[in-house]
């Protein structure tokens, strides 16, 4: 199953990222560069980073500046993920491009790639919640209701996991069809964001 693959993945990648817990660390190359494995890992590796991200950013003591360096750095961030998440959905396209549609084939509300990058944050919530039920510095009951949430996103994971799985199979049978439109982001794009190109 695909969701088995990501799964596996992005939680390697969440782990290798805590190693350092460092949002400058470079990303290791642990799959060859342009396969899916390398785009996945890279997608939750861009997700760990921006998770602490904002998490730094979000210090009621943080100077200014560097609040709006970070800013920067997680609207590139965003830019890159969602870039990354479009040459997934690439690569699903690519794959299925010559399927046999159904008459009564229909669209799904997102694309399969859209789903995983939901998969890769909630791999994320998953460890730093599992995180919380282990913090012995916190209260018993914070860490009695950081355990109730885990296993609510647990259950998510199952659930999305199998919706992902489902949906696959659904495109690779012809009962549903992909139909992928570019995010065309309009307020990083200087020709579109009018505070940007009346500057000019």
């Amino acid at each position: 199953m695909f969701s088995t693959l990501c799964s596996e993945i992005f939680e390697a990648s969440t782990v290798k990222y805590h190693e350092t817990n460092d949002v400058d660390a470079p990303m290791p190359l642990i799959y060859p560069d342009q396969t899916i494995e390398y785009f996945l890992f890279k997608k939750n590796w861009i997700d760990a980073v921006q998770w602490h991200l904002e998490d730094i950013i979000r210090n009621p003591k943080i100077d200014p500046v560097e609040a709006l360096t970070i800013k920067r750095r997680i609207d590139h961030s965003n830019q890159e993920r969602t870039d990354l998440v479009e040459l997934i959905d690439s690569y699903f396209w690519t794959k299925y491009q010559n399927i046999l549609r159904l008459p009564e084939a229909t669209i799904n509300t997102e694309s399969p790639a859209w789903a995983i990058d939901r998969l890769s944050i909630l791999i994320l919530k998953i460890y730093h919640m599992k995180q919380e039920t282990e913090r012995q510095e916190a209260t018993s009951d914070h860490r009695l209701s950081c355990e109730k949430k885990l296993h609510i996103l647990l259950k998510q994971k199952q659930d999305l996991s199998i919706a992902i799985d489902q949906l696959l199979d659904d495109i690779e049978h012809g009962k549903k069809w992909m139909k992928v439109y570019k995010q065309m982001k309009m307020y990083n794009d200087p020709t579109l964001n009018p505070v940007l190109y009346q500057k000019k």
